[in-house]
């Protein structure tokens, strides 16, 4: 029955028995269901996420350097104001191309945030050429990472310099003082001692200290997120390593291989301690943010399919839900290591993949990985955004959430996962940090020494 004639019939009666003959009902109208944001586009909701997200790398920068601080809490922004990240540095170069681009800032500011940030990296801690993990904002002094990585972190720095030969290309033909920040740009890259992080070896190496030496003795072997370190060290003119470095270290002499499959798609690759499903998705992002992965392809694998295939794989882990988490599926998906949520509803870390899910879900993985997957990409982030009473903070996107835990969200950030939403959406849109990364005339002799064809 209709509820308003429920609800007159229901007032009849009640009349009735109080002896009244007369009333007047006036009906209560009902409150509209929640309508969620207003109706957007899918342009406008790259816009919108492109540009919120920039705010990251501009307005909250640390003050004094204009480098990325490694994280930004909003209900604390004292919080790490001075501690600058090397890799999220490098991700804020490249972002600050964007802004550029996208008329977020003018050339002219940009310029000017670009000059301030390659300054504090010429004059910051630097170990045979390769800088810390972490450094103070104010001073450039190293800030250990741990009780023995207190000096140059090379993949780290890896992300940092594909920034740099971003920057070099964007700024190479423009005014003097743009092709004098090119030249510094150039030479900074150009500085890291590739060679040395081989210890003589035949693979790189991820640390060194000048107290420690090599003692965290962590070798480069893939598959992981750090291909680009070898292809930036094979393409140094002075520094450079030689291909048996490359397949000895990264390819593991041709194990990098694999035969497994998952939901009928190959991994190709083989997923170091995540064999099943693939690791978490930045590892399908971070070497990828210049390193143009269409039609890329080495000795042994082609890595446009490996990325497409473990993005797939993470949204179809999604899509199948095994462990019953709320809202997991078509629109709610992305498991890839960012902050996250503690047992006992606290705040921690977590490097998230299907062998690992804690029920957290970060929106850079499925939005960065949108050149893989670009419908499964944008219901994605029409989720986030029909959302964003929740999601939505004021330099984009939380890092994570959680609609298992009454929609738990850690409202904080961090730059390795910021930067790759706005650099990812545009190499989708246009491919422009493919193009800048790719047009380097060095890198593209150290794709072929080891190797490589590229080019879709």
């Amino acid at each position: 029955m209709n509820r308003l004639l429920t609800i007159s019939l229901i007032t009849v009666l009640l009349c009735t028995a109080c002896g009244k003959d007369d009333y007047t009902y006036t009906p209560v109208p009902f409150p509209e269901p929640d309508a969620g944001p207003p109706p957007i586009t899918d342009e406008e909701l790259l816009d919108l996420t492109q540009e919120t997200t920039f705010r990251y790398f501009w307005d909250f920068a640390e003050v004094n350097s204009g480098a990325a601080r490694e994280r930004y809490h909003p209900a604390d922004p004292s919080n790490d104001e001075n501690t600058v990240t090397a890799g999220g540095t490098g991700f804020g170069l490249m972002a600050i191309l964007v802004g550029i681009e996208r008329g977020f800032i003018s050339r002219d500011e940009g310029v000017e945030r670009l000059r301030k940030i390659l300054g504090f990296l010429e004059s910051a801690d630097r170990f045979h050429g390769a800088w810390p993990h972490w450094m103070d904002g104010r001073n450039g002094n190293v800030i250990p990472f741990s009780q023995q990585d207190d000096g140059g972190d090379l993949v780290e720095t890896a992300f940092l310099a594909q920034g740099l030969i971003c920057v070099k290309e964007y700024l190479k033909n423009g005014t003097e003082t743009e092709k004098q920040l090119a030249t510094k740009a150039d030479e900074l890259w150009k500085g890291i001692e590739w060679d040395w992080y081989t210890q003589g070896e035949t693979s790189l190496y991820w640390h060194w200290s000048p107290t420690h030496q090599f003692a965290m003795d962590f070798p480069l072997r893939g598959y992981n997120e750090v291909l680009v370190t070898y292809v930036l060290a094979a393409a140094s003119p002075e520094h450079g390593i030689s291909r048996e470095v490359y397949e000895n270290g990264w390819a593991r002499a041709g194990n990098i291989r694999s035969v497994r499959e998952q939901y009928g798609l190959p991994l190709l690759v083989s997923h170091n301690g995540a064999e099943s499903y693939g690791g978490p998705l930045f590892w399908a992002h971070y070497s990828y943010l210049g390193l143009d992965p269409n039609g890329l392809s080495d000795a042994f694998v082609n890595y446009e399919q490996v990325n497409i295939n473990h993005s797939k794989i993470n949204y179809q882990y999604a899509v199948e839900n095994p462990k019953g988490f709320r809202d997991y599926g078509k629109d709610c998906w992305g498991l890839t290591a960012s902050y996250s949520r503690n047992a006992d509803g606290s705040i921690g870390y977590n490097a998230h993949h299907p062998a690992n899910d804690v029920g957290v879900i970060s929106p850079t993985a499925a939005i960065s990985s949108i050149p893989y997957t670009p419908q499964e990409s944008t219901r994605a982030l029409r989720y986030f955004y029909k959302n964003k009473d929740k999601l939505l903070g004021p330099a984009g996107f939380y890092d994570a959430f959680s609609p298992e835990y009454n929609f738990w969200v850690a409202e904080r950030y961090l730059a390795i996962d910021q930067g790759p939403i706005i650099i990812m959406i545009e190499n989708y849109r246009t491919g422009f940090l493919w193009e800048l990364f790719m047009g380097n005339e060095e890198i593209r002799s150290g794709l072929t020494s080891l190797g490589f064809t590229y080019g879709s």
